[in-house]
């Protein structure tokens, strides 16, 4: 299992669960030659459930376009072990215009063979440290529900319930609820102060 109190990030830019062997789980950033495993992973989401409401799964192609698009705002991060990606997480924009800078979305998506064992929870870990220092204010989730295991996972990082959005999604026969979780990263109060501040800067 992968634990956050043993995930360090190095100066690769990869993140590491100490112990022996070459089987040990690492964190990295996601690089192009990743996107065929992340289009297999994502693709059982589109195809069977309700998680995604994508209909026809991307591939390796799309999702390459995907990461790049994402990698010049935001972390994309892989758990990978013996070469194999076990599952992903990345944050992107809450929304493209101006004042929502500060609010990011966060997705995570596991290979079904590998859930259970805390890759999830050790993706996340590092991505939400990294959306923190690049000074995000806050972090978002829309979890099609139900969805108890995800609800689960988001709340045991400090997500709180915002929001429903009510028979929204309609896929696989039925319409689909999409509920809202909001993570604060950082004092609002303070950034605000820091905006200020460099406003009137720039007016002088």
């Amino acid at each position: 299992d992968i634990t956050p109190s043993t995930n360090r990030l190095e100066a690769s830019g990869r993140a590491r669960h100490d112990g022996p062997g070459m089987d040990t789980p690492i964190l990295r950033l996601a690089s192009e030659r990743d996107a065929p495993a992340l289009a297999r992973i994502y693709a059982p989401s589109v195809i069977h459930t309700a998680t995604s409401f994508e209909t026809v799964p991307p591939g390796p192609a799309e999702m390459l376009a995907r990461l790049r698009a994402v990698l010049s705002f935001t972390p994309w991060l892989v758990c990978e072990r013996a070469g194999e990606v076990l599952g992903y997480a990345y944050a992107s924009r809450h929304r493209e215009r101006e004042a929502y800078r500060w609010s990011i979305d966060a997705s995570v998506y596991v290979d079904a063979r590998h859930r259970r064992h805390g890759v999830a929870t050790a993706l996340y870990t590092s991505l939400f440290a990294l959306v923190r220092l690049q000074g995000f204010c806050a972090v978002h989730a829309g979890i099609t529900l139900p969805n108890p295991p995800s609800v689960a996972l988001h709340e045991s990082f400090g997500f709180r319930a915002v929001g429903i959005y009510a028979a929204v999604g309609f896929k696989l026969g039925a319409w689909h609820d999409v509920g809202w979780w909001q993570l604060a990263l950082r004092d609002r109060a303070e950034q605000q102060a820091r905006a200020q501040l460099r406003l009137a800067q720039h007016a002088r």
